[in-house]
């Protein structure tokens, strides 16, 4: 962090729910504060961020139909489109990410992953591949067809992980960088009608953990970087099993848990809960291979749909879509336990990336 007190953090908000698209802030890294600076409505409904290294180069996928992904210089205080926007090639893309010189972006409505080019100057090249998945779940209203709601690069570099909520399995690709292929490689399975949604990686890359949508639980996996494969070791669930304010009066679930982040030190996991309107603290042992529900805190808002650690470990921010704010807690740094330090308004906000 070269010492300095303060850092930048990117934050996207729904426009056609009065969000302000794409919002810099800076950061206090004393105090987690958050100061908003600017904003840029360029792309509609900036779903999701990422950053690229260097911090001057931010990427956003616009969740609509058909979808699309831009590129923003933001060395300033106000994002400025570097180079045109991109069209996916599919609809509502909600997820993207940045893997062997190419955005990758995970498309919902279409139920694909999208690969497209970053170009010298960082700005976006047309598309060069798209990968259409198949299948389908038992939800018959929200799994009639395949739903890519996540992708990332595994911490080896070597493949493309992508979360399908719609047909309850995870999907490893391998990119070409030359080319900008993305070649299927294998599929995992997980238990039908749990909608994984998220996925998030042991510090070690040894172990990845499955946020689930449609049931409030965290799906345990063991990762093999060398042979690109995932295999679900157990099931734990990321909210006390008798909370009655989980469910509705029918007794049916209240809550849609939205991401899952791991302590950069491996011993903590916080999954945000939408409906239920919480952050959960789950410990993990000393392998990442067994996690354990310890605690639930309120989120600061309501329906979180983003959560997101400061890269000192100290702060965790979450973006909180239907109360209209993003919040910060002090992490306990023995427990593990996240406390409210404040709040920031930030109409229909969706995530929050820090640089």
């Amino acid at each position: 962090m070269g010492g300095s007190s303060t850092g930048r953090a990117f934050m996207g908000s729904f426009t056609s729910a009065g969000g302000l698209g794409v919002t810099v802030a800076e950061v206090d890294r004393n105090t987690g504060a958050l100061t908003v600076l600017g904003s840029s409505d360029a792309l509609p409904d900036p779903s999701f961020l990422a950053l690229a290294p260097g911090g001057t180069v931010l990427y956003a996928v616009g969740e609509s139909a058909p979808g699309s992904a831009a590129a923003f210089d933001v060395s300033g205080d106000v994002p400025a489109l570097l180079g045109p926007v991109q069209p996916v090639d599919a609809d509502g893309p909600t997820h993207l990410a940045l893997a062997a010189d190419h955005l990758v972006t995970a498309n919902y409505g279409s139920g694909s992953v999208t690969v497209l080019p970053v170009l010298p100057d960082g700005s976006l090249g047309p598309v060069s591949s798209v990968v259409r998945h198949e299948g389908s779940g038992p939800d018959s209203e929200r799994q009639e067809g395949p739903h890519a709601h996540q992708v990332l690069a595994d911490p080896s570099g070597r493949w493309v992980v992508s979360v399908d909520l719609g047909t309850d399995s995870v999907r490893v690709g391998a990119l070409d960088p030359a080319t900008g292929t993305l070649e299927p490689h294998g599929e995992t399975v997980l238990r039908p009608g749990t909608g994984p949604r998220h996925l998030a990686f042991h510090p070690s890359g040894r172990y990845a953990y499955v946020l689930n949508e449609l049931v409030p639980t965290l799906t345990v996996c063991r990762w093999d970087a060398e042979a690109g494969r995932l295999e679900p070791l157990e099931e734990v669930l990321v909210l006390p099993e008798s909370d009655p304010s989980a469910h509705f009066e029918d007794g049916s679930l209240l809550t849609y848990p939205s991401e899952v982040v791991v302590a950069h030190d491996g011993r903590f996991l916080w999954t945000a809960n939408r409906g239920h309107d919480s952050i959960s603290v789950l410990t993990l042992d000393e392998s990442g291979e067994k996690a354990a529900l310890v605690a639930t805190v309120g989120c600061g808002g309501h329906w979180p749909r983003d959560l997101t650690l400061d890269p000192s470990g100290q702060w965790l921010y979450a973006a909180n879509e239907r109360s209209g704010n993003v919040s910060w807690f002090a992490v306990d740094a023995e427990t593990g336990i996240p406390q409210q330090a404040g709040s920031v308004e930030v109409p229909a906000a969706s995530c929050v990336v820090l640089g």
